[in-house]
């Protein structure tokens, strides 16, 4: 299946009625899983990826390129369309941006998401008007081509609980042309009904983060087309395995096998 058809196929899941869901692979192999398990799409993590290098995420230690190269062994994995961390589009300047949404598209991403976050302790979040620029020209490579444009608001996660500027921020990043807009961090229900009034396009929420006060089932009620789980599946993943060695150091009884997926099982998994 091409990227475009791809894109295609992911449009219209955010036109159609209801939510869905958007869990995050880090790998061709975590995709193939849960492609198999009837999901419509996929999205990619940078925390996954970052984990799977074992590197730190967040601080700039995986580059543009491993990125890309990860999305498109995970766009090769699986027929589902596949959304993309892009994270701040590996640069400071539009340019940067305008890039990796043409490289996203070549890789055979269906969509990605450039946030507003720089990297840097000190200035944690782009000027405004900086961050709209930045929008602006990753939305021209995305009308290039086929490509759904996610844009992240990154106040919550940078400790600036500050609804009223992210919703803000978000209501230009859709004036700049972004066709999903997403503010990782929310955390009650209250917060993400106001930013779901008070946009016009559709808003991914991170179901994953500590202290949330709802159910993944209560977010269709106020209008979140899709939900993501970040990095979550893959820290799942590493919980388990550092379960698994524990056990194995501590030369017991291996119970962790009973969790286990058989030989057989990933081999008729990854034969597809």
């Amino acid at each position: 299946m091409s990227q475009a058809q791809r894109a295609a196929e992911f449009a219209e899941l955010h036109r159609r009625e209801g939510m869905f869901l958007l869990p995050n692979a880090w790998d061709g192999g975590t995709a193939k899983l849960i492609a198999s398990l009837g999901f419509e799409a996929i999205a990619t993590t940078s925390a996954g990826l970052a984990f799977a290098l074992g590197k730190v995420d967040g601080e700039g230690a995986v580059t543009g390129e491993e990125t890309l190269s990860n999305g498109a062994a995970i766009s090769a994995a699986t027929d589902l369309p596949v959304n993309a961390d892009l994270e701040n589009g590996f640069g400071d300047a539009p340019a940067d941006c305008r890039r990796t949404i043409l490289a996203a598209m070549a890789a055979g991403l269906a969509g990605g998401s450039i946030e507003d976050a720089t990297g840097r302790a000190d200035t944690p979040i782009y000027e405004l008007g900086h961050a709209v620029e930045r929008i602006a020209a990753a939305a021209e490579a995305a009308r290039s081509g086929a490509f759904v444009l996610t844009a992240r608001c990154e106040n919550f996660l940078h400790g600036r609980r500050d609804l009223a500027d992210t919703i803000r921020r978000l209501q230009a990043y859709q004036e700049a042309g972004a066709d999903v807009l997403y503010a990782p961090g929310l955390t009650t229900i209250e917060e993400i009904r106001s930013l779901v009034a008070s946009v016009d396009r559709p808003v991914n929420v991170l179901a994953s983060v500590a202290g949330q006060d709802f159910a993944v089932a209560d977010l269709a009620a106020v209008g979140v087309k899709r939900v993501s789980i970040g990095g979550s599946f893959a820290r799942a993943a590493f919980g388990a395995l550092r379960r698994a060695a524990l056990e194995f150091r501590g030369r017991g009884r291996l119970t962790y096998m009973a969790d286990a997926m058989t030989f057989a099982e990933l081999g008729a998994l990854f034969r597809t």
